[in-house]
């Protein structure tokens, strides 16, 4: 296979997983967004730095700033003055509970999935993701 083919595969195959976590946040009633959002708060705890959001989805800024305001609107969390200019995304009672129907679920579907991976496997996985990345930052910053 010619590395043309393997790019295409490669990007073919990441652009699959993405859209089954879009699937996946359809099932749930969210937009893809309030999903990010969710998820990067999962990851965190019941607090977050706004600032992580934007850092760990690479989604822009006033996309997850739109999100927030669903989500506040709705209840679910609201933002607290955090160091200086930072705030703190806060979830509620009402948002923890949402939390857990939502990223939870997605958390523990990839656990589920992982869990029929051999160590070896999730461990190389890592490693190759972990090369890819910094490889691609390399040529991308040569742009």
């Amino acid at each position: 296979m010619k590395i043309e083919e393997k790019i295409r595969k490669i990007n073919y195959l990441n652009n699959e997983i993405e859209s089954f976590y879009h699937i996946a946040s359809m099932r749930l009633g969210i937009s893809d967004s309030v999903c990010i959002v969710l998820y990067t708060i999962f990851e965190e705890g019941k607090e977050c730095l706004l600032s992580n959001v934007y850092k760990k989805s690479g989604i822009r800024k006033q996309t997850v700033n739109s999100a927030i305001r669903k989500m506040e609107q709705e209840g679910l969390l609201f933002l607290q003055q955090h160091d200086g200019r930072s705030k703190k995304i806060v979830l509620t009672k009402k948002g923890e509970d949402f939390l857990q129907n939502t990223a939870q679920k997605l958390y523990d579907a990839e656990t589920r999935a992982l869990l029929s991976w051999t160590e070896e496997e999730i461990n190389l996985y890592i490693q190759l993701l972990a090369k890819h990345r910094a490889s691609i930052q390399t040529e991308f910053e040569k742009i």
